[in-house]
């Protein structure tokens, strides 16, 4: 009898555990995943979210959300799959928070002629209620100009 007392009790103690360690992980914000969805491509037609490739060192703004791809207005971040497409320079993207300092680091690193890398990146979004991000694509400078495309699906968000 002691024994079927003693399983009950860890059993109750381990579920405690792991609701007390869910919710002190729980944060401030839920995180909502979407079913993949682009919104950019700069390979297709011309536009706010696309075409032409991005040039080195000139930064592009893109709108992600607010009913995009069913991001809700209140969402606070994005996560996003981006993906580096046939740059001509070895270079790498950089992305960030709309009307924000640009980051040091890179969101993506790529060889110049690589067909196309991907990484994951989560961005928060900035108070601007068109829900935009910033793009850059860097090389080594001036003396090497070049261009890449950039496709970036929204694979959920915070809120």
């Amino acid at each position: 009898m002691h024994r079927n007392t003693a399983i009950r009790y860890l059993i109750s103690a381990g579920a405690l555990g792991l609701l007390m360690s869910s919710a002190l992980a729980a944060g401030p914000y839920s995180f909502y995943s979407v079913t993949p969805c682009r919104v950019v491509d700069t390979r297709g037609a011309t536009g706010v979210n696309g075409g032409p490739a991005l040039s080195s060192g000139s930064a592009r703004n893109f709108s992600i959300a607010g009913g995009t791809c069913g991001v809700p207005a209140t969402a606070r971040a994005a996560t996003l799959n981006v993906t580096m497409v046939g740059p001509t320079q070895s270079g790498f993207l950089k992305i960030w928070p709309y009307n924000t300092t640009r980051p040091l680091v890179s969101t993506i690193n790529g060889s110049a002629g690589e067909p196309a890398i991907a990484n994951g990146a989560i961005v928060p979004f900035a108070a601007d209620p068109s829900f935009q991000i910033s793009v850059v694509y860097g090389t080594c400078g001036p003396s090497c100009p070049g261009t890449a495309d950039v496709l970036i699906d929204i694979t959920g968000y915070f809120q």
